[in-house]
């Protein structure tokens, strides 16, 4: 079993930071690709960002258009964590923000693809 547990959101004023965490735990033989996705009411989950496993440059980064220049998505392979840090905050980042991540549990490199629970990020005007 996997899982995936996600941190670090609220509330904050506009232009305002907050820095969300990801851990996975559970049967971990090595970890792919990692991002964050977020969710605004009654629409579809969109991605913001997400962080390939590079070992010799630390990951290529990806970012929707709406966030580049504000998130800085990074990950700590030694921990299994990925990091959104977000500045610049705006009223329109408001949403439920989702980890996930592909993971192997065994050295075949069978990949399963897993979400946190997701956490709720609240930025007011």
């Amino acid at each position: 079993q996997v899982q995936l547990v996600e941190s670090g959101g609220g509330l904050v004023q506009a232009g305002g930071s907050l820095r969300l965490s990801c851990v996975a735990s559970g049967s971990i033989f090595s970890i792919d690709n990692m991002g964050w996705y977020r969710q605004f009411p009654g629409k579809q989950r969109e991605r913001v960002a997400r962080i390939t496993n590079d070992f010799t440059s630390g990951g290529s980064t990806f970012y929707a258009d709406s966030v580049k220049g504000r998130f800085t998505i990074s990950r700590d392979n030694a921990k299994n964590t990925v990091y959104l840090q977000m500045n610049s905050l705006k009223p329109e980042d408001t949403a439920v923000y989702y980890c996930n991540a592909d993971i192997s549990s065994d050295y075949l490199h069978n990949v399963n693809n897993y979400w946190g629970q997701g956490t709720q990020v609240t930025v007011s005007s």
